[in-house]
């Protein structure tokens, strides 16, 4: 027989009690690891293990106003005050993606997964297989930027395998990160990366059962606390403050003027009813995504090493210019080289030139050093910007396959007319650089010829 002496067992414990450098305003558990993430009120994002052990903290540099974690747990999205959704790695906070959806604050973030996994043994006739794998080799890598050290970029690299990883793990289950921002406007992407929509909760025509009379009303002055879109992805649940009011013009009388905190949910059972469409679409276009970004980052490389190497030449051949007007010609450097290239007999600026400014050591460093750069330029064109812009145009190519099904693909805004003009883009791209390899070719051998013919007229 228990008595009021007998001890109650408390529903809650506290297991313990630390102190923090700053206040805490955001936390979230990771959903599948023992990994607390907290945000402070400096904008720091701090992780911890529940023994309260410290793994990372990393500072974005601008306010923090929204957190969520994947699914998964393998990767954390991050709401800041100018409208970026970044996406960081778990294991060392390390930027993943940085995406702009929004351009106000991004206040809430809800990130959901279909518990289906897609197989491509599925004997669901939807079934799609990504057959670049049968075509191309594993797709390229960015390009490590000279004088960097490996994880240094802020993006992966040729020694970090994180990001492949998580895409590879992302794209295996169908999911949705959804945000909204304090003027009212909600995104939707899948795998966090590719956008498929966007609305305002302004522009929605909400119906009122509780009226006298059947009516429809707005809301203005809105702005979202809160959004979660339901486990099955058929609803989204939108928690928000504003006015509701009616939608036509009516008497003042007739006017609810409901200021205060509204709860909406919207139906988004087309993520369902398409998520086969919407996931294979979302898988084509994240691959492209990520290989533009190569491009991108060879492109950024190549011209550092190129900008380098011209800087050394002008060094050595600014000179020349003030030996041809010294000489009172009216031909420019560039005039008096191709005339020794075509073989004619070697002026005498340039042979002062040759002879007394440049010498023997600056005719092998200059030749070592273009020469140099013009190797490393193909090198990251044949290992990176070249086989990214294949697949492109290979991954574009099946995109327009898809979009001429418009009876499954045009209900998600899979446009085949701009997808053609796209898919004719990535195939200038592949002519573009196609030219380019030749034009780079042509340079290197004409600056090797160059500096052997200088050699010779020194003989």
């Amino acid at each position: 027989m228990e008595t009021d002496e007998t001890p109650r067992v408390l529903p809650f414990q506290l297991q313990f009690d630390k102190p923090v450098a700053s206040q805490i305003k955001i936390a979230e558990w990771n959903p599948e690891k023992d990994l607390l993430a907290m945000v402070t009120e400096d904008s720091k994002i701090l992780l911890h293990r529940f023994n309260w052990q410290r793994l990372w903290t990393i500072f974005p540099g601008r306010c923090i106003t929204s957190l969520c974690w994947r699914p998964d747990g393998k990767a954390i999205a991050v709401g800041l005050e100018d409208g970026t959704i970044s996406l960081h790695d778990v294991e060392n906070g390390k930027l993943l993606r940085s995406l702009k959806s929004h351009t106000v604050a991004v206040v809430s973030l809800n990130w959901e997964e279909d518990g289906q996994v897609i197989k491509d043994d599925s004997v669901n006739n939807s079934t799609y297989e990504d057959r670049t794998s049968r075509f191309f080799p594993p797709a390229p890598r960015v390009p490590r930027m000279p004088g960097l050290a490996p994880g240094d970029t802020g993006f992966m690299d040729d020694s970090d395998d994180s990001f492949r990883e998580l895409s590879n793990s992302s794209y295996q289950r169908f999911n949705i990160l959804c945000s909204g921002d304090k003027d009212g406007s909600i995104c939707f992407s899948i795998f966090g990366i590719f956008p498929i929509g966007k609305i305002n909760i302004h522009n929605l025509s909400i119906p009122t059962p509780f009226a006298t009379e059947p009516a429809t009303c707005r809301l203005s002055h809105a702005s979202i606390s809160k959004v979660a879109l339901s486990k099955d992805l058929c609803h989204l649940i939108v928690m928000c403050s504003g006015e509701l009011n009616h939608d036509e013009v009516e008497s003042a009388e007739r006017q609810l003027g409901m200021h205060g905190c509204h709860c909406l949910r919207l139906d988004t059972s087309i993520f369902w009813k398409r998520k086969n469409e919407l996931h294979q679409v979302a898988q084509q276009a994240s691959n492209i995504e990520d290989l533009i970004e190569v491009i991108r980052a060879s492109l950024s490389v190549m011209s550092k090493q190129w900008s380098d190497a011209m800087h050394t030449f002008r060094e050595k051949f600014d000179s020349l210019s003030s030996l041809i007007i010294d000489h009172g010609l009216d031909s420019s450097p560039q005039e008096e080289f191709l005339s020794l290239l075509g073989g004619a007999r070697t002026s005498p600026p340039v042979h002062q030139f040759l002879v007394n400014s440049l010498g023997e050591s600056g005719v092998k460093r200059v030749s070592k050093v273009v020469c140099g750069a013009g190797k490393e330029l193909q090198h990251v064109v044949l290992d990176h910007l070249q086989p990214a812009a294949e697949i492109i145009g290979f991954r574009m190519g099946e995109l327009r396959g898809l979009s001429r099904w418009r009876t499954r693909f045009q209900g998600i805004g899979l446009d085949e007319t701009l997808i053609n003009n796209a898919t004719e883009k990535s195939g200038i791209l592949l002519v573009q650089v196609e030219r380019f390899m030749r034009v780079l070719s042509s340079v290197v051998q004409q600056s090797a010829a160059l500096i052997l013919q200088g050699n010779t007229a020194k003989s």
